[in-house]
């Protein structure tokens, strides 16, 4: 995982072994607010699914892949980590106010 994050995509800036509340998050990009976990064969379970809430709680996505789907599909992996920091980066285009503007002025997007 660690190879894939930093040759596909560098400008991520993830970190290893990231402290977050009272866990440590296996791969955390601050930037792009998104946590990647690769679970063995003990997670997966009510813990896990409460650590995932009080990390999303932050303000942060988080993905999880198995050790497996890691290990024999990488580019599936690279492939939906792209997906989700891509979704990410879309910027949300967001309507005036209906009625409220000055008619007069040229209309204009806001990112």
């Amino acid at each position: 995982m660690w190879r894939i994050l930093r040759q596909a995509f560098p400008d991520a800036h993830f970190r290893f072994q990231v402290p977050m509340r009272d866990f440590v998050a296996d791969f955390a990009s601050h930037g792009a607010k998104l946590i990647i976990e690769v679970d063995g064969g003990q997670h997966g379970g009510v813990d896990d699914l409460a650590r995932t809430g009080i990390i999303e709680g932050e303000g942060y996505r988080v993905i999880r892949f198995w050790n497996n789907d890691l290990l024999r599909n990488p580019d599936g992996v690279a492939r939906m980590i792209e997906a989700e920091l891509v979704s990410e980066s879309t910027p949300t285009l967001t309507l005036p106010h209906q009625g409220g503007g000055n008619p007069a002025e040229p209309f204009s997007w806001r990112v």
